[in-house]
């Protein structure tokens, strides 16, 4: 079946069936409480985590966010933000399978520089191939660049997650062209990550075939966290539709009235 059939919402990641396709991190929010209302008003059954950042019982006195997202309600994706060599980003995703009780479905990003995350792509070329050997279903933060993307695919990557722009710039697509190069090209789900601002951003990414867009920085820095996750859940929905629906022809200097002219009542 292809990967865009019009038969179901459902999709399939690593051989796992989801509906929602908005995936959400869950750092930048005022607290868990916070994180919780903000998730479920999103719909998303997916949830990032910094395995560095954020305590999934590595501190038994601090609170867990295992204890407001729990994981046999969401689906736990740990991801190695913060790490900019191969080697810190396979030990922290090893650490997490081991907090996570055997949790094999991670998120791979390797940084370049502290100045603009931009993914380093050779070192996450290497991590991806050690990860994948290693028994992990690696969804994999990288450029908008066709070419890497493929050759991620080819290592065994599960998902595809390009770039729209900068993380947490809120700048939105700035390359829908490679994004769309992309889509052709490869036949896991392709997934925006790291750029969006708002809704409309979402639904773009949708429109132009992506499979899911993931986010954190853009409902978890709105000035109402709450209402934008509710925003983004409706921006996805109706980018997918309007997806499969096809959009009309873009025709220059071609107007069309919406009414017939034939058979005008005289």
């Amino acid at each position: 079946m292809d990967k865009h059939e019009f038969n179901s919402n459902e999709w399939v990641i690593a051989g796992r069936p989801f509906q929602s396709r908005l995936l959400v991190g869950t750092g930048k929010y005022r607290d868990f409480k916070e994180t919780r209302l903000a998730i479920e008003k999103s719909g998303a059954q997916i949830v990032t985590v910094a395995i560095r950042r954020t305590n999934i019982g590595q501190d038994a006195n601090e609170p867990s966010l295992l204890d407001f997202l729990p994981p046999d309600q969401f689906t736990y994706l740990p991801n190695t933000a913060g790490c900019y060599t191969a080697d810190d980003a396979i030990r922290t995703l090893r650490l997490a399978r081991e907090l996570l009780d055997g949790h094999n479905l991670v998120k791979l990003e390797v940084l370049g520089d502290q100045k603009t995350l931009y993914p380093n792509v050779v070192e996450t070329l290497e991590a991806a191939k050690i990860l994948i050997k290693d028994g992990f279903d690696v969804m994999v933060y990288t450029s908008d660049d066709p070419i890497i993307a493929k050759q991620l695919e080819d290592i065994g990557c599960c998902a595809i997650m390009p770039l729209a722009s900068l993380i947490g710039s809120g700048m939105g697509i700035l390359n829908p062209w490679n994004l769309e190069i992309i889509i052709d090209t490869v036949k896991v789900p392709v997934i925006v990550d790291a750029g969006v601002g708002t809704a409309s951003d979402a639904a773009i990414a949708m429109e132009l075939g992506c499979d899911g867009v993931l986010m954190n920085t853009a409902i978890a820095t709105a000035k109402d966290p709450i209402l934008m996750a509710s925003a983004m859940k409706k921006s996805i929905e109706a980018g997918r539709e309007a997806f499969l629906a096809g959009r009309m022809d873009k025709k220059l200097y071609s107007a069309s009235p919406s009414s017939p002219m034939s058979g005008l009542i005289k």
